[in-house]
């Protein structure tokens, strides 16, 4: 048996699949000041009459981080940065950044070391201005990350209680600006995640499921709750990719879609090309800044169920925030979920609550509460249609949809809209009609996300860099450094050892039957040039266990016609 939960920042969705079929689900509103509640009240409602020894594995997502960085409720970090010769970085200058000397080269080789008064100089301003989560990044430190060692071993020694994160650990690759984006989120989350890595290990252990943990990433993949401390980014759109996950599972093999799912907090959307979902080829984009995430191509809108709404002058204003459930269901505000109540399009909560936050809202204005019901279901609708609209421009431009449309013989786009969470059957038939499509609202929509969780197959990764001058391979997950006793060495002899460490490991974790075509995710060679003469070549690998989901559970969802 495997369990799937997603929490969300709305609710915690739970559900547990026995023989690839869906035995019991759970939807429970969150308790913000206390996530374990959510998470027990959910374990304990899916877990009915079920002995712990029977989980074999049991698979999380989450939009908590995602969330954190859309309300920016993250925490502020100083950046202590090595750029080196080059790039000055001037849109980077302000107050918590600190520029200092100190650079590598490409090869890995110290050129300017780092000057010592200046860290503590920079340390001394950030003190000053109350920071205590520094990022500490050079250019080329995924070569040689001695600089930034010794830089965290100086805040460490000056400022033990800080929290320091390295750009070598939080980002693989040579791209600098990207990498210092994700090692300024990575120590921005790191502390709230830890308190959601706790109450899930605190969840099972008093349940004593003693199953695999594992965590849905960005790309669709997993990777285990324990090592996702150390990398809480990569889960930043773990929730819509589950949710991704969730619809391909339960529409039919092979199906075209766009999906849109529908939470309390945000709208999430994806696409899934003829049954696989499309994966950016940029990575994980946060405002205008891209990171170095892999990432399916989705996208988190801030508007959801639970949004609060606002009559200003004679205009309705859906705010990005949730202030808590819907007036429905005992909240403080109006939302969209009281105006899907007024129309009938849900029965959640007490009706007559919702007509009278309808009320409250157009009295001032001379409104009905039917037409303000109306007003703000077609706001939703306008505000997802127009991120639909959007992605499509962006979707059309990633290299898997241009092969596809190659595949197809004709330029075309997606026919289905596949509608999930819990405000689906609500918007979805208006926004499939308003970009021609077909609405699908499969079985089990309301807990897609938790379904697409439990669905996914487990994924490991392996970083592999082989330095043929020097003879030596690193395997960065494992802290691993040997010599390379194969000549010639190239670029298959790199893949084969990157393999053959991925294949050893899933066994390892009695996932070996998953390493079938494994997915490389990453492959980058650097020559080594001295006296004009190449003298070696660097590899840079990573291999991965194939992504993808392990049963349909479903493709019998009721089919609306335009």
């Amino acid at each position: 048996m495997y369990i799937g939960i997603d929490v969300g920042g709305t609710c915690t969705d739970a559900v547990l699949l026995s023989s690839g079929k869906v035995h019991a689900t759970a939807k429970i509103y969150n308790t913000p000041e206390n996530l374990l509640t959510s998470l027990v009240q959910a374990l304990d409602s899916v877990m009915k009459g079920v002995s712990a020894e029977e989980i074999e594995r049991v698979v999380l997502s989450t939009t908590m981080i995602t969330n954190l960085i859309m309300e920016r409720k993250y925490d502020p970090v100083g950046l202590i940065m090595m750029p080196g010769p080059g790039r000055k970085f001037q849109h980077y200058r302000n107050a918590h950044v600190h520029i200092i000397d100190g650079a590598i080269d490409y090869r890995g080789r110290e050129i300017i070391p780092v000057d010592e008064q200046q860290v503590m100089q920079a340390l001394k301003l950030l003190d000053a201005e109350g920071y205590d989560k520094v990022a500490v990044v050079g250019k080329f430190s995924t070569r040689n990350n001695q600089h930034e060692l010794y830089v965290n071993d100086l805040i460490k020694k000056y400022q033990p209680h800080w929290q320091v994160e390295m750009g070598h650990r939080a980002g693989g690759r040579l791209n600098f600006p990207r990498r210092i984006d994700t090692t300024l989120l990575t120590c921005a989350t790191k502390e709230k995640y830890h308190y959601f890595v706790q109450s899930v290990n605190e969840a099972l252990d008093n349940r004593q499921i003693k199953a695999q943990v594992f965590i849905m990433k960005a790309d669709g993949g997993t990777m285990t709750l324990a090592s996702s401390e150390q990398s809480p980014v990569e889960t930043i759109f773990s929730g819509p990719a589950a949710s991704t996950l969730g619809a391909q599972s339960l529409t039919a093999a092979g199906e075209t879609s766009v999906m849109v799912d529908i939470g309390g907090t945000t709208t999430d959307l994806a696409l899934i090309l003829s049954g696989k979902p499309l994966l950016s080829s940029q990575g994980v984009l946060v405002g205008d800044k891209l990171t170095q995430v892999r990432t399916l191509a989705v996208k988190s809108v801030p508007v959801g169920g639970d949004s609060v709404v606002e009559m200003v002058g004679k205009e309705l204003i859906i705010y990005s925030e949730r202030m808590g459930q819907p007036y429905c269901l005992g909240g403080s505000f109006p939302t969209p979920t009281d105006a899907l109540n007024v129309m009938s399009l849900t029965k959640l909560g007490d009706k007559s609550k919702a007509w009278e936050a309808m009320e409250k809202l157009g009295k001032p204005v001379g409104y009905s509460p039917v037409e303000v019901a109306n007003k703000i279901i077609n706001l939703v609708v306008d505000t997802v249609v127009e991120e639909i609209e959007n992605m499509f421009m962006g979707w059309e431009q990633e290299p898997a949809y241009r092969i596809w449309e190659v595949m197809q013989k004709r330029r075309m786009r997606p026919q289905n809209v596949v509608g999930v969470g819990g405000g689906a059957a609500g918007f979805v038939p208006q926004i499939a009609t308003r970009i021609d499509g077909t609405p699908v609202l499969p079985p089990y929509a309301a807990v897609a996300n938790a379904i697409g969780a439990a669905v996914a197959k487990p994924t490991l990764q392996v970083t592999m860099r082989a330095d043929t001058e020097q003879n030596i391979f690193s395997v960065e997950e494992d802290g691993y450094q040997g010599r390379i006793n194969q000549s010639p060495f190239g670029f298959e002899e790199s893949l084969s050892l990157a393999k053959e460490w991925l294949i050893d490991k899933a066994k390892k974790m009695n996932i070996g039957d998953e390493v079938q075509n494994v997915e490389i995710t990453r492959q980058e060679v650097f020559n080594i040039v001295r006296d004009f003469n190449t003298t070696g070549r660097i590899y840079d690998i990573c291999v991965q266990t194939p992504r993808g989901i392990q049963w349909h559970i479903g493709a019998e969802g009721k089919l609306y016609e335009k």
